[in-house]
Formats: C-alpha cells, structure tokens, sequence
C-alpha cells in the first residue's frame, strides 16, 4: 500500500489544499507522539477547543485518526490507513516546511 496515489492525494488536500491544513498537520505530530484527548490537544497547540473538534472531525472523515472511548473519555490516535502510508504524509511535512 506505500505509494498509494489515492492516499497521496487525499493527504495533499488535508495537509495543503485545504484551510486549516497547517493545525490538522500540528494535530496529527501531537497524537503520533502520544494519543490525547481534545482538550489536552487545545492546551497543547495553543488552539481554541472548538477549532481542535472541527479538525478532529475532518481527519476522522478521511480516516487519518480514529478515536477510543466515548463522551469526555475519549482518545485520538493515528489510523492504521495513515500508518500505512506514512511515508507519504512525511514527503507531505517535509515539502510543507520547506515552502514556509
């Protein structure tokens, strides 16, 4: 699955060719170090609560995050889909910094 050209395309429209990308990007480093919560999210990236839901809601969408447990007690990790094409997301990061 490296090299998956839908999956390509799918992380270039999150991360680049969309509002927001910049913090959805920010939001994906954070929980691949540790799985948070969205508040510990908030307070960790310095962006409002409400901001890191609306995110959080977009990359479920596309399946770049899944989420453990329910109400308040709930985690955010990486998927497995965004996992397998990681190497694809790193080539993304590392284009992204170099264009800032």
């Amino acid at each position: 699955m490296a090299n998956d050209p839908y999956a390509k395309r799918l992380l270039w429209f999150v991360f680049a060719g969309s509002r927001g990308g910049m913090n959805r990007l920010r939001l994906i480093q954070a929980i691949q170090k540790t799985p948070l919560n969205a508040n510990q999210l908030a307070k960790e990236l310095g962006i409002d609560y409400k901001a890191i839901i609306h995110h959080v809601m977009v990359l479920e969408k596309n399946n770049l995050i899944t989420r453990i447990g329910e109400k308040y007690n709930v985690t955010f990790f990486i998927s497995a889909f965004l996992e397998a094409n990681l190497d694809s997301f790193l080539e993304i990061v590392q284009k992204l910094e170099k264009s800032k």
